[in-house]
């Protein structure tokens, strides 16, 4: 992505993708153009080149930088914070929080990274690898020492992220619970599905599955 130097060139480029956060939440990637985002800040449609390459140099900017906000947060947030009980907390709590508030910026990320080309997707995909390992590795960790009931930690951390990613579709902050209250709420959510019963030997749910040639056999 190609800036020009100076500060009114860092504003005009911080509006350009505040504009194109908005056209793109509200209308699609795929609709929005370039005459729409230039009309929003007050430009000619030739200036946008003057800080990005493309619109496709635009929808990466955006991606890409919400990630690297949200992986920075979330490695602040849980430093320091020791134990998988504790650490699973403040990964749901940050999560949380940080998404009540970014909503327009969650759903591109999530929902227009089909339209990235691919080494652009490549570099989104990893980032957000780095992301889901914060909460995979608690969750591995509580595993290991008999806390939590994970047999398939990748598949339960996929499960987590979807439920507490979904809550920025509903949530308003003028709404009957406040964030403290939805915390709390879908921290004893979490807890609650991956904490072992008291007294309750964990069956090895991954050796009772059959083996993929074992399943080729019960369909022949």
């Amino acid at each position: 992505m190609a800036r020009t130097v100076g500060s009114n060139g860092a504003r005009t480029a911080k509006a350009i993708r505040e504009a194109g956060v908005h056209l793109i939440y509200k209308h699609g990637y795929e609709a929005m153009s370039l005459r729409q985002l230039a009309a929003e800040v007050g430009l000619q449609s030739g200036s946008l080149y003057k800080y990005f390459e493309n619109k496709q140099s635009l929808l990466f900017d955006i991606v890409r930088d919400h990630m690297e906000d949200l992986i920075t947060r979330a490695e602040a947030a849980m430093d320091g914070v020791e134990g998988p009980i504790a650490r699973l907390k403040a990964y749901v709590d940050f999560h949380l929080r940080y998404h009540m508030t970014r909503s327009a910026h969650v759903f591109i990320a999530n929902m227009e990274i089909r339209s990235l080309e691919a080494p652009h997707r490549a570099t989104v995909v990893e980032m957000r690898r780095r992301y889901e390992g914060m909460l995979e590795q608690a969750l591995r960790e509580g595993a290991a020492a008999g806390l939590f009931r994970v047999p398939e930690p990748k598949v339960a951390t996929y499960a987590i992220i979807s439920m507490l990613t979904g809550i920025c579709m509903w949530y308003r902050s003028d709404g009957r619970l406040s964030q403290d209250a939805l915390v709390a709420l879908y921290t004893d959510l979490v807890l609650e599905g991956v904490s072992r019963p008291e007294g309750v030997a964990m069956p090895d749910v991954v050796a009772a599955l059959p083996s993929p040639a074992g399943r080729r056999r019960a369909r022949a």
